[in-house]
């Protein structure tokens, strides 16, 4: 809310949305001058936190190799990242409402600049899962805060041009994070080697919170929900019984008790379930809005978002292994090599919203599909038509046509999601959308062991010839991708034909694709996100 007071904010039963109405003209003077202070420090936190797990995933094998970190603890560095940021989306926002927007934002910036000294710093690779957990929870605080400012600090009318920018940060983050990941690491600064891919969010963290401090004016929810934190341990505890046995498995030989694990987890998610129940009838502050999965559409939406994400876990990850060191790329070829893909995401995304959805509808996005899974096969044939010796310019049509597909499906997916959810649970809805994208790319990583390292030749690679070993589990993993595709194209018949936002519901949709990108897609390879 502006220093005047003159701003009247009015609130839905929602976690992460916050609306704000006004009649008064914009500010003028230093109050002005301010709020544009105040969105370039949360813009600068959306952009820290994009970049942080595009820069990641470039550096994998700089850090495997200088700490000796195993495949399955790579596996962990993105994954405790996305299932702490998934676990605390929703309970952050809530935080937000209740104790404060600029404190919870500022306190998760602060944890966030702390936990990137800690990686920085780690010389052990699990003191460096535990530093990115801390990451991804700090950032749950922070990162949900963003939109919910954004509400309070600027009148409607004005909201059109902040997303604007806001995209446009969100494009730059996602392009610019792998590049500058795979300069930092190649450059090998002060012999610090992929070190200062985290310690550049020091300077630019203490920055933000001196600002933060001085330009964000603090804003509450009158009537917020409340906290829901037996819902957040039940859910987080059931995910970490299914993915700690899963990822860790194959090192461990799939001993008895991690079958015994996974199987327990879904007594533990139907423990979740039969609480979220009790919880409604409680208080009505569940964490997850039951109610909303009666809506077919929506149910299948999240689907959509859950399959879609572990497709982008799985393919970030086996993809960045297989060019570095299956291939022996550089990180800045490797980095380099990406660029068709963002620029198919970017040039898609952007006419699928303005010009194709409206006409064709959810067409588009099963279009998206099949572009995705065509573009995965040319990968496969060429990766084995080419061998060891494909160029980075040979790898340029298949990342375009799968770019492309990916554009048609995130920038619209959002709003064909909750076209159809009431709009009294459209910022409900919303807030769901964005922690189920991040389940779907955690479990995706911890399918890596499975589709990918389980894959890996041990012949080959006792021989010396890691590079085919890694170039045959990079295709194995493909087509996984490709199944799970299959799965992504299925449910998408359940979607409404025509993605029209609910009345009075419009503006949550909005938020809710602005908040994707924000929140995204994480070691999914926020590629996605500059769709938004």
């Amino acid at each position: 809310m502006d220093d005047t007071g003159r701003t009247r904010r009015t609130t839905r039963k929602a976690p992460l949305v916050t609306t704000t109405a006004t009649t008064d003209p914009p500010l003028e003077g230093a109050a002005d001058r301010r709020r544009w202070l105040a969105l370039a420090v949360v813009m600068t936190a959306s952009f820290m936190d994009l970049v942080d797990v595009t820069i990641v995933n470039i550096a994998m094998p700089s850090i495997q190799k200088d700490i000796g970190a195993s495949f399955s603890i790579l596996q962990w560095i993105t994954e405790g990242y996305a299932l702490a940021f998934a676990a605390g989306l929703i309970t952050g926002g809530r935080l937000g409402d209740i104790y404060g927007r600029r404190r919870v934002f500022l306190l998760g910036m602060g944890g966030f600049t702390v936990a990137s000294m800690l990686c920085g710093l780690a010389g052990d690779p699990h003191l460096l899962v535990a530093a990115r957990v801390l990451q991804g929870a700090t950032a749950a605080l922070m990162v949900p805060q963003v939109l919910a400012i954004v509400h309070a600090t600027f009148p409607a009318h004005e909201r059109g041009k902040v997303f604007g920018l806001f995209g446009a940060i969100v494009g730059l983050g996602a392009v610019s994070g792998p590049i500058l990941g795979a300069l930092l690491t190649q450059w090998n600064l002060f012999g610090l080697e992929w070190r200062p891919i985290f310690l550049v969010n020091l300077p630019v963290g203490v920055a933000g919170l001196i600002l933060g401090r001085k330009f964000i004016s603090e804003s509450k929810a009158p009537q917020a929900l409340k906290l829901d934190l037996v819902g957040v341990v039940l859910a987080t505890g059931g995910l970490l019984m299914l993915l700690y046995p899963l990822t860790q498995g194959r090192e461990l030989g799939w001993p008895l008790w991690g079958h015994l694990c996974m199987a327990g987890s879904v007594l533990v998610f139907a423990a979740f379930v039969a609480y979220e129940r009790y919880k409604t009838r409680k208080d009505g502050s569940p964490l997850v809005e039951l109610s909303l999965f009666k809506v077919k559409s929506f149910a299948a939406g999240i689907g959509v978002e859950i399959a879609f994400g572990i497709v982008c876990g799985i393919f970030f990850l086996i993809w960045t292994l297989y060019m570095q060191i299956g291939l022996g790329w550089s990180p800045l070829r490797a980095g380099l090599t990406g660029i068709p893909f963002s620029i198919g995401v970017s040039v898609a995304a952007g006419i699928s919203v303005q010009k194709l959805v409206p006409k064709f509808g959810r067409k588009v996005l099963q279009a998206g599909a099949l572009s995705m899974m065509g573009g995965v096969v040319l990968y496969i044939w060429e990766t084995e038509h080419f061998g060891l010796d494909i160029a980075p310019w040979q790898m340029a049509l298949p990342l375009i046509v799968m770019g492309l597909g990916m554009g048609l499906i995130v920038a619209p997916l959002t709003e064909t999601v909750i076209a159809e959810v009431p709009r009294e649970h459209s910022g409900s809805a919303s807030g769901l959308i964005n922690t189920t994208q991040q389940l779907g790319n955690a479990i995706g990583l911890g399918l890596v062991s499975v589709v990918f390292f389980n894959a890996l030749d041990e012949k080959k690679m006792a021989q010396g010839q890691a590079g085919e070993a890694f170039a045959g589990a990079f295709r194995h993993g493909m087509w996984w991708a490709a199944g799970v595709l299959v799965v992504v194209l299925a449910l998408m018949f359940a979607l409404p034909r025509k993605a029209t936002a609910p009345a009075e519901g419009v503006e949550a949709v909005e938020d809710a694709a602005a908040g994707d990108a924000s929140a995204g897609a994480s070691a999914t390879g926020k590629e996605t996100a500059a769709t938004r």
